[in-house]
């Protein structure tokens, strides 16, 4: 992560309690993580995507700072839910293009293969984000542990500091849970 954690853990807080210039000065401290954050989802998209990283970015930060029931803890939250917002931004998009396209046909790509960043090929974020609401039912953790390393680009070490787990325990459940997305997405083929 590019700043301190104590900063912007303390706009954020400073912005629980209503300061507003707090909000105004995160955007300048954050904008590079989340910048990397978006351009990680866009290296596993399509070349020819109509949406581009910064408008990504721009869209997330505003929905982030529009939270009105988030109650700001620390940098790692705040990160985690950009991820979420973004996933879900561009998982909007992946509907909207899908439905134009009423049955193109489009090959999925299985987690596990994604999970190298093979930025050549296309990953379907409408069968992904149903897998992962078919591991949410089962799992709750092991899914916001995707959406933490997947979307959010939080290394192990950082999920284990979030979660407050253990490495190993973090790689292990990584294990399990990235099983039982390659297993859905491949039997949706």
């Amino acid at each position: 992560m590019t700043q301190t954690g104590g900063d912007v853990t303390e706009m954020l807080l400073a912005a629980n309690a209503g300061d507003r210039a707090a909000l105004d000065a995160l955007l300048p401290r954050v904008y590079d993580e989340l910048r990397r954050i978006a351009a990680s989802h866009f290296r596993r998209e399509r070349s020819d995507h109509t949406l581009q990283p910064t408008a990504l970015v721009h869209e997330a930060y505003l929905r982030l700072i529009n939270q009105h029931s988030v109650d700001w803890r620390n940098r790692a939250q705040f990160y985690g839910l950009a991820a979420q917002l973004m996933r879900r931004i561009l998982l909007k998009h992946a509907e909207k293009r899908r439905a134009e396209k009423r049955g193109s046909g489009g090959e999925k790509l299985p987690l596990d293969k994604v999970t190298v960043f093979c930025a050549e090929q296309n990953l379907d974020f409408v069968a992904l984000n149903e897998a992962l609401a078919q591991l949410a039912e089962i799992d709750e953790e092991k899914a916001r542990l995707v959406e933490l390393k997947f979307f959010g680009g939080l290394t192990t070490e950082e999920i284990a500091t979030v979660t407050g787990k253990a490495v190993r325990t973090v790689e292990r459940e990584w294990k399990v849970a990235r099983g039982f997305l390659f297993q859905t997405l491949a039997g949706e083929k």
